[in-house]
């Protein structure tokens, strides 16, 4: 099942994507925090609706909704992995920084986007702007202390996000935050991939191209740190709560990786390809804050 949060006529809901008929339908609640703290009647809701074709539930042709990001205002900051692939922890900072343990960091919630929202950027703040292409988790109850072997129990489903970071502001703040955070720099979506859909995310393709160029293509299973770990080293001292948002990290191929390096700049488009989830894409945009 593919759950959206969507808007449509100043009305925003959360839905079940039909793809047989390529419409929406609404659930009766206004974002998909409140469907994943009901568990698992939530979920057998929605295949009931599924089942019945919508019957009886307001139904909208997909083409003819906004889709906004599965959850448009995370709760708490946005977990992130660094140096997720070796690969990438090369194109950073050559062998040695590959990490032996999974570095954490965040994003703010006022970051996050919809698929086709554009990523704006002002040359004030930042003029070197990056694309990372990731998949990320959503957790679907609340847990502490989770052992690698009930990892996958605690997660609702999946989704895509695009790590957008600020590459001189990380260099010149020397940690993570600020320039991952910047406003609209945390596209995700176009939809949360219920995770009865990917039951093995063990080797799925992963593929960020700008302007049609691919520049990142790699998979999961090369990951350093695989999701239980993940999980169980985030959930050892910190409770994680239905809602809660973990972007696995991203493979090699980011712009500052090239050299000369491929930074965005204003009108490119990028797009990321999850195997099993769909593609993300948002164009890039100059702004200029007054």
């Amino acid at each position: 099942m593919r759950f959206v949060t969507y808007q449509i006529n100043k009305k925003q809901g959360a839905g079940v994507l039909d793809p047989s008929r390529q419409v929406v339908i609404d659930l009766g609640i206004q974002d998909l925090l409140q469907g994943i703290e009901q568990g698992d009647d939530f979920v057998r809701k929605a295949q009931s609706l599924l089942q019945q074709n919508g019957d009886g539930a307001a139904t909208y042709p997909l083409d003819e909704v906004k889709l906004l990001a599965p959850i448009p205002r995370p709760r708490k900051n946005i977990f992130c992995l660094g140096k997720n692939y070796a690969e990438h922890a090369i194109e950073m900072g050559g062998a040695e920084s590959i990490p032996k343990h999974p570095m954490v960091f965040s994003k703010a919630p006022t970051s996050v986007i919809a698929h086709e929202d554009e990523v704006l950027y002002d040359p004030e703040v930042t003029q070197e702007v990056d694309y990372e292409g990731e998949l990320a988790l959503v957790i679907g109850k609340k847990g502490r202390k989770i052992s690698r072997d009930n990892a996958f129990d605690y997660i609702f489903g999946y989704t895509i996000i695009n790590d957008v970071t600020a590459r001189d502001l990380q260099q010149r703040h020397k940690q993570f935050l600020l320039g991952k955070s910047l406003d609209t720099f945390c596209p995700m979506g176009p939809w949360l991939v219920h995770k009865s859909e990917l039951i093995d995310t063990s080797d799925l393709k992963i593929e960020t191209k700008v302007n049609g160029e691919v520049r990142q293509s790699s998979s999961t299973r090369h990951f350093i740190f695989d999701i239980p770990e993940i999980i169980a080293t985030i959930s050892a001292g910190i409770t994680l709560e239905p809602g809660d948002i973990i972007s696995t990290g991203t493979p090699a191929g980011v712009g500052k990786g090239f050299n000369p390096p491929k930074l965005l700049k204003d009108g490119d488009v990028v797009e990321i390809t999850v195997e099993g989830v769909g593609t993300l894409r948002n164009r890039v945009s100059v702004h200029t804050s007054s």
